[in-house]
């Protein structure tokens, strides 16, 4: 169970009950942080205090109407709304409140027609390889003088694959590139825009950062700003992302039980 607490320091316990609006709600800590970078999430995670209406419930000035679908969403990673829904703008005005970033797609997806159950069902795979290299650089001592210096450093090499164009795009904006003037996104790696390729060298200690400069190498790092240092890194961060987008592993090579330290992920969405 989560440890987190309002700001008068009582921990919420399952199941929780929300006042949003008006319209209260009885859920789980679960659902409500399924989506762990959103703002609903850090609300119940302790990040944002919160306040308790006279019942004791915790309120949240939203309209609470339009919060039952986004519940929903929570609950089954699923935008079901009526037919004939007519406040699409608004439940898309407080998703955007909530930053809950895949359900922002969804309406997205809504409003161009694209929401179906067919366009939902997707396919995702990953792969990743690495390899060791030497670097041999001249290391400035002084004037006229310089040292010859060795130095190894790892290539990672990621491969994603999805039938969804729209994960690629979220996931080429959950990552970028450390250049010297600025954040640089990465692009599909195809025209179909169904692929895309990372390529990132870490700099070791070791290495002065114009040497990794000089030999193209680029470093890479998530939408939060942290570095990833390994393939490791890279997969915790892909495993947030399909997981929130509704996807489930579907096969894990070459150790199920070692998902973090594997080289190839399937996911399946339905």
């Amino acid at each position: 169970m989560l440890n987190t607490s309002d700001g008068n320091g009582n921990s919420p316990q399952d199941p929780v009950s929300v006042n949003v609006g008006g319209e209260v709600y009885t859920t789980t800590l679960d659902t409500l942080t399924r989506c762990r970078d959103s703002m609903l999430g850090a609300m119940f995670t302790g990040q944002i205090p919160l306040l308790r209406d006279r019942r004791g419930n915790f309120f949240i000035d939203r309209d609470g109407k339009v919060f039952r679908y986004i519940l929903n969403y929570l609950r089954s990673n699923s935008l079901d709304l009526p037919e004939g829904f007519k406040e699409l703008a608004l439940l898309k005005r407080e998703a955007d409140f909530f930053q809950i970033r895949p359900l922002l797609d969804e309406i997205r997806r809504h409003e161009t027609g694209g929401g179906t159950a067919s366009c939902r069902a997707a396919m995702l795979n990953v792969s990743t390889e690495s390899e060791m290299r030497v670097l041999h650089f001249n290391l400035k001592r002084g004037p006229e003088n310089y040292e010859l210096r060795s130095c190894a450093v790892r290539l990672y090499v990621a491969t994603v694959f999805c039938t969804s164009r729209v994960v690629i795009e979220l996931l080429c904006a959950r990552f970028s590139y450390v250049a010297r003037d600025g954040p640089v996104l990465p692009q599909p790696s195809n025209a179909r825009q169904n692929c895309l390729c990372l390529e990132w060298v870490p700099c070791p200690d070791e290495l002065p950062r114009d040497q990794h400069q000089k030999h193209g190498f680029r470093e890479l790092r998530t939408e939060s700003g942290t570095d990833l240092r390994d393939s490791r890194a890279f997969m915790e961060e892909l495993l947030r992302v399909a997981l929130c987008e509704g996807f489930r592993v579907d096969s894990v090579f070459p150790d199920p039980s070692d998902i973090l330290n594997c080289s190839a992920l399937r996911f399946v969405r339905y």
